[in-house]
């Protein structure tokens, strides 16, 4: 695979995550063991399953270390996280942390480890192009697990019901599409706005393919957003809200807690399509009544805006990957490298349904849809990360901020660009 950014400038990825309980920071526990605090998201399932599974593994090899792993809800972190960095004594380990610009606010800060001579050789050449989007000035401070592009997800079955018998791939198409489905009772989009960023992420994309390439990288390296293309994005946001195809009550549907977020309405065929990252197909078997997988998923891109100066080609993606603590000890380095090896990358995809960082491990991807994604992002153009990922937690929250007020009837396009242009001016 290769990984080919839109913006000039765009140095890191990953995706932070987070923490159940609010212990932290390394040391010798009670018996005489050293204590490696890992903070992740996977609250529940599979996921968790993993990281214990994992943590027991490495413990059974290393007697003398006690893998303590702590999760929480994923849109609880940030502030969680970037509160407990300026303690050591409160802060994990070993961490999932958004790359872009909140990679480097902890790089620069002096809160996360270089890894660059730290990192298996396996590491190197398995995850060469993944390793990428961890990497800040030449120096790499994380090590992908997952790379997981984004797009819509759809029910096969929904669509067939609705008479579409191919995948939108112009903005039209997707237009018919969603006139098909409420004529056939079906709820086309399922949205959970409460969250915010999933009602950016159509933002992202409409930007996506609106902007030429110059203009990513005037926004990802001066925060500039003079080009008419922002105001556009926001523009296609009111004629997608225009199409009235949303769940009921979405802005206030949460993403992907329980039968009743949006993820929900995917899985157990409440709503046809997702815009959402590689990770909804775990998400969405999570939600469905047997915990299997959705046997109808399928995916499809991002569609191609007439008049847009986008490539129709380029993607949005994250790419989950584990940091450091400048504070940690070695054995979090060496828990790291153990579950980036061959073997923990396939269990890592298989738990969470998933594309594997690693190269070597990627053929144990059997999902359709994920084996669907992984053809296309093979294909891309270019590769690039969520947009509030790129601009950094105050311009990337007024951007979220300001699209959900806008689906609120609170503002419109131009109110978008004003309110994270006002956000990257505070610095």
């Amino acid at each position: 695979m290769k990984v080919k950014s839109v913006f000039a400038a765009m140095v890191a990825a990953a995706t932070i995550v987070g923490v159940s309980a609010c212990g932290g920071g390394s040391g010798t526990n009670a018996d005489g063991k050293t204590e490696v605090v890992v903070w992740m998201n996977s609250t529940t399932g599979d996921g968790k399953k993993f990281w214990d599974d994992a943590a027991k593994a490495f413990e059974d090899k290393n007697p003398n270390v006690d893998i303590k792993i702590e999760a929480i809800q994923n849109e609880d972190m940030d502030g969680k996280l970037q509160t407990a960095l300026q303690d050591p004594s409160s802060a994990p380990d070993m961490f999932l942390a958004r790359g872009g610009q909140k990679l480097r606010d902890v790089v620069e800060a002096g809160q996360v480890m270089d890894l660059t001579d730290k990192i298996s050789d396996q590491v190197k050449t398995q995850m060469k192009t993944a390793l990428d989007t961890t990497t800040i000035d030449g120096k790499v401070y994380g090590v992908p697990q997952a790379v997981l592009p984004g797009g819509i997800w759809y029910s096969k079955d929904l669509f067939k019901k609705a008479g579409i018998t191919e995948t939108p791939k112009t903005w039209d198409e997707f237009s018919t599409a969603v006139k098909k489905l409420k004529d056939a009772g079906i709820t086309p989009i399922a949205l959970g706005g409460k969250d915010a960023w999933p009602a950016a992420h159509w933002y992202y994309w409409f930007a996506l393919r609106e902007c030429s390439q110059s203009a990513f990288d005037e926004a990802s390296s001066d925060l500039k957003f003079t080009n008419e293309c922002w105001v556009k994005a926001g523009d296609d946001v009111k004629n997608l809200l225009d199409l009235d195809g949303f769940n009921d009550g979405f802005l206030t549907t949460s993403a992907q807690q329980g039968a009743s977020s949006s993820a929900g309405l995917l899985a157990n065929h409440m709503a046809a399509m997702e815009l959402m990252g590689g990770w909804e197909p775990g998400v969405v078997r999570d939600l469905t009544p047997d915990k299997k997988d959705m046997a109808d998923l399928g995916y499809f891109t991002f569609p191609e805006m007439e008049g847009g100066e986008g490539d129709p080609t380029a993607m949005l993606a994250g790419a989950d990957g584990m940091s450091i603590g400048a504070w940690a000890p070695q054995e979090a380095v060496d828990f790291l490298n153990f579950i980036s090896e061959k073997e923990w990358q396939e269990k890592y995809a298989e738990a969470f349904v998933t594309i594997p960082a690693a190269k070597n491990a990627q053929s144990v991807v059997t999902n359709d849809a994920l084996k669907q994604v992984l053809k296309v992002y093979d294909e891309a153009s270019s590769v690039s990360l969520w947009l509030d990922t790129v601009f950094g937690q105050n311009v990337g929250n007024a951007l979220n901020e300001g699209v959900v007020n806008m689906m609120a009837g609170k503002g419109n396009a131009e109110d978008i660009v004003k309110g994270i242009e006002a956000a990257a001016n505070k610095g």
